[in-house]
């Protein structure tokens, strides 16, 4: 076997396993189920209205608020945007990965770029996130930019949206 087939041999094999190895690792974890917008209605209508600590350093109260801006912004418009070659390379890139898996993973300590910081009672935050949800649910209008992600159409966001809220439920 000549040196170039023999490349092309190995880089074909490589194509495979790594092809292999990221379908395998996409479809690890994958909770479409729980990726529906009435289940999580459900879920944040069912939480109790204890101010507790969740699973970062954030109380549940101010964690609801931080949720609820994100859904907010995403019919009013991100006060600030991440570069416009980041939100049309790595942020897409990473909400692929996010949706593929049907799971996310960021900091839960991390505010959105010009997030409003609040802090109020847990009756309040459920509402103001309940609010949220059923104002996008019935949205018809043309949807902003995401701050990371890009343009998103609704169904999308929808997603966007339901991974950012079991992220910080733990879900």
């Amino acid at each position: 076997m000549n040196r170039r087939a023999t490349l092309k041999l190995i880089v074909a094999a490589g194509a495979v396993t790594a092809g292999g190895g990221s379908y395998h690792w996409l479809s690890k974890d994958r909770q479409y189920e729980s990726l529906d917008f009435a289940n999580a209605q459900k879920r944040i209508r069912e939480l109790p209205l204890i101010d507790s600590e969740t699973e970062g350093s954030w109380r549940a109260a101010r964690t609801l608020h931080h949720l609820a801006q994100s859904i907010e912004f995403s019919m009013d418009g991100f006060p600030e945007l991440k570069s416009d070659l980041f939100r049309s390379t790595v942020g897409p890139l990473a909400f692929s990965v996010f949706k593929a898996r049907g799971t996310m993973t960021h900091s839960l300590e991390e505010v959105i770029p010009g997030e409003v910081v609040t802090e109020t009672d847990m009756a309040l935050a459920k509402e103001r996130l309940l609010v949220a949800l059923n104002r996008f649910d019935s949205y018809a209008q043309p949807l902003q930019p995401h701050f990371a992600y890009g343009a998103l159409n609704k169904q999308e966001y929808a997603v966007a949206h339901v991974l950012h809220v079991n992220d910080h439920l733990g879900v």
